[in-house]
């Protein structure tokens, strides 16, 4: 296998030409390149947080557009549900949120009750599998360690398990979710897309699987993952 580094904001032929080609990079870049490459991009569903059950999420999760959202008249965070348009964080208000000359009106965004988690793990899943992870967080500062080793590793194996029971929202085969303990219990922090998450303490080969099955040849994609493609859209290059 051979890596390679790209410096623009194209593809070269000699890339688009390559035998399997995957991709690993930020939601951008990969919305200008992965058509050239012929690459389909897994991701979460949208809402897919706001849907889940409560004693999953572990609080209240609302998925709406920004311009509903910037009318909040109290804390919450705010975040786009799969790219990087705006900063994920608490907003006092909506007073705060990026207006309509920066994003446009109709973006997703989720907007959640505010939580503090004590701890928080980043999980490469593969049908279903946790297949590596990584505590990535302890009281809101890096704290990076491997998953393998750590005091809560079974716990956090079983509560990702729980994600895939019957009648919980589906992911695609190949994601990242982020996981962490609160005052109440387990409860997912968010989904991410393996082919744009940073690995942490995670098994690097491991989550090399992940990444390689959720950013692949398009033609490969069975009927379950179809639906679970990254839109395509048009960069301006």
């Amino acid at each position: 296998m051979a890596a390679r580094t790209l410096s623009t904001w194209r593809a070269p032929q000699d890339a688009a030409d390559a035998v399997g080609p995957s991709l690993y990079a930020g939601p951008l870049f990969a919305d200008a390149v992965a058509a050239d490459l012929g690459l389909g991009l897994l991701e979460a569903d949208e809402d897919w947080l706001a849907r889940l059950p409560f004693e999953l999420a572990g609080r209240d999760v609302r998925f709406t557009t920004l311009a509903e959202a910037r009318a909040l008249r109290r804390p919450a965070f705010v975040k786009p549900p799969n790219d990087k348009s705006f900063p994920a964080r608490v907003y006092p208000d909506g007073s705060g949120l990026p207006g309509p000359d920066a994003v446009d009106d109709d973006a997703p965004v989720l907007v959640s009750d505010i939580v503090a988690f004590a701890v928080e793990y980043r999980l490469f899943l593969l049908d279903g599998e946790v297949v590596t992870g990584s505590r990535y967080a302890t009281r809101g500062g890096l704290d990076v360690a491997p998953l393998d080793g750590d005091p809560a590793a079974r716990e956090v194996r079983e509560f990702a398990g729980r994600l895939f029971a019957s009648g919980v929202p589906e992911l695609p085969g190949a994601i990242v979710v982020d996981v962490g303990r609160t005052g109440d219990g387990w409860a997912v922090v968010e989904a991410n897309a393996a082919w744009a998450s940073g690995h942490y303490a995670c098994d690097a080969d491991a989550a090399l699987d992940v990444v390689l099955r959720a950013a692949a040849p398009l033609a490969g994609f069975g009927p379950r993952d179809r639906r679970f493609l990254r839109p395509e859209v048009s960069v301006v290059r």
